[in-house]
């Protein structure tokens, strides 16, 4: 993260926030209050209103950050970051409350959770169209798709992160039990785990029931007769 966030981060509406992303990941929106968001920032409830009114408005606001935040890491990455000492941790530890966050948010089926699943859609697609270096052109006719599937499968692993963190035998939202996860995912994306004739194969049905609105080849076929 850049070092204006940092120091941002020292101010009371940044401790404030902060204190809501774990409350909003913890009770959900609907369980958390403002009494119990400002007790865990230190603050008085009347602080918390000052600063952002509503509760409503406060989630707004940790939707905001998480969003630039996952940007700024990821560009950060992208960039070279991790091959700087110490980027990795740093990461980490903007990171792993984010995460708890969204595992939270996902499940929520509200406009908001919809609205922050498509921007991280928009900044996957951004990436793939523009490229950014370590990242390839995806070899793919829709990309719009291809990126819906990347964030979601992303995403998913934190929705799921009790069944992985049991699976697993630690903490995956944990600096412990994070890396094994993500290097497994790293593994997966790195890997050619489908032959190009399985994969040909795979498309060719897939596109076929497409262009038939959805039908089987078998069942084209029954209707053709």
């Amino acid at each position: 993260m850049a070092a204006g966030d940092r120091a941002e981060d020292l101010t009371g509406r940044a401790r404030i926030r902060d204190a809501a992303l774990l409350e909003f990941a913890e009770r959900g929106v609907k369980g958390a209050t403002i009494r119990g968001i400002a007790k865990a920032a230190g603050v008085s409830p009347a602080l918390v209103q000052h600063h952002y009114g509503t509760k409503e408005a406060l989630r707004e606001a940790c939707d905001e950050y998480v969003s630039k935040a996952i940007r700024e890491v990821k560009e950060e990455s992208l960039q070279g970051g991790m091959a700087s000492p110490g980027f990795m941790e740093i990461a980490m530890r903007t990171a792993l409350p984010i995460q708890r966050y969204i595992a939270r948010a996902m499940t929520d089926r509200s406009p908001a959770a919809a609205a922050l699943f498509d921007d991280l859609v928009l900044y996957s697609k951004e990436v793939l169209e523009t490229g950014r270096p370590g990242v390839a052109t995806p070899s793919t006719d829709d990309l719009h798709a291809y990126a819906v599937l990347m964030t979601g499968m992303s995403l998913g692993a934190f929705v799921l992160h009790d069944h992985l963190s049991r699976a697993l035998g630690a903490d995956v939202l944990t600096q412990e039990g994070y890396p094994r996860m993500a290097l497994a995912m790293i593994d997966i994306y790195d890997d050619r785990l489908l032959s190009p004739e399985l994969v040909a194969q795979a498309r060719a049905g897939l596109k076929h029931m497409l262009a038939s609105g959805g039908q089987s080849p078998h069942e084209v076929h029954e209707e053709n007769r």
